[in-house]
């Protein structure tokens, strides 16, 4: 064989050579992007995981102890006492917050100098952090200096200035109104967008053809705009199972305990008692449980149930 023949037989051809320099120069754009998912997700979750193995206290030496922490929260009143408060909260403020905001994308998906101004107002809260929010909410909510318990005195609903903090029910629903108050407006805007997708000639066949508003809503918004909504859930459900800085904040667990979640357990055995392995396995099996509910509802709303 010729240098020229082995040279072509050796040296793929132009176009597979452009092939693999645009793979390799792909690479080299997600790089970046890889490295900071690597750095601060995948690293500190193997690191989670092995403190988990681990009695692991805030002065010594670790002790490896195998699966010795999982075992011990099988037992623990306390962690699932605060997973069902979670769970409780999760289902109460999901169906809340997704309710006003699906109700508010209704009224500010049209045009117009106005319904701008009210995607504005509506979405204002949202730009506050969580722990500003909730300072906020704990001044107003104060039974001297407070706006909640005069007005509510003012409007005749209480006999006198009352606490509202200091009775579950009241304090629980005033974490949840504050929550409302502060999120609803960035849901809106995931759901405005699916239904601002939505083509204009379906609702108005459906309403020549005689289809009521809630057959419409049924039959077409709510079957349009299912990945919106799926996306919705899912990251209401998620932040909800994370909820920590308002209960910590207005409520600082009280009252009696009572509003305590698998977060603020977390903190409080991995930051107030030291028992950080104990505190790592907590977190583990925590992120396990928001998997499998990101998981189930994927599927739920997916596009194969549909079908099916």
């Amino acid at each position: 064989m010729s240098d020229i023949g082995l040279e072509e037989a050796v040296t793929p051809p132009p176009r597979k050579r452009r092939r693999r320099s645009r793979q390799w120069t792909g690479l080299l754009y997600v790089l970046p992007a890889l490295a900071l998912v690597a750095m601060f997700f995948i690293v500190p979750l193997c690191m989670t995981v092995w403190m988990s193995l681990h009695k692991w206290p805030l002065m010594g030496i670790p002790r490896f102890i195998g699966l010795g922490n999982y075992e011990r929260l099988l037992s623990d009143r306390n962690f699932w006492s605060s997973m069902w408060f979670t769970a409780e909260y999760t289902v109460v403020v999901t169906v809340a917050l997704l309710g006003i905001a699906l109700g508010l994308a209704f009224i500010v998906q049209g045009q117009g100098r106005a319904i701008s101004a009210y995607r504005t107002i509506y979405f204002l809260p949202v730009v506050t952090g969580f722990a500003s929010a909730a300072l906020l909410w704990s001044w107003l909510s104060n039974v001297d200096t407070g706006l909640f318990s005069p007005l509510l005195e003012e409007l005749g609903l209480t006999a006198g200035r009352i606490n509202i903090l200091a009775e579950f029910t009241p304090a629980f629903w005033s974490v949840i109104v504050m929550v409302v108050w502060k999120m609803s407006g960035f849901f809106m805007v995931i759901l405005m967008s699916g239904l601002q997708s939505i083509p204009s000639d379906y609702q108005e066949a459906a309403r020549i053809d005689g289809a009521k508003w809630f057959q419409r809503f049924r039959y077409i918004t709510m079957p349009l705009i299912r990945k919106p909504f799926a996306l919705a859930l899912i990251l209401c459900v998620s932040g909800s199972m994370l909820a920590f800085d308002q209960f910590y904040i207005i409520l600082n667990g009280g009252p009696h305990g009572q509003t305590v979640t698998a977060v603020y357990e977390i903190f409080n055995e991995s930051f107030v008692s030291f028992h950080l392995g104990y505190g790592a396995a907590l977190s583990v099996v925590l992120l396990a449980v928001l998997l499998v509910l990101s998981v189930l509802q994927l599927v739920l709303l997916s596009d194969r149930g549909e079908k099916r």
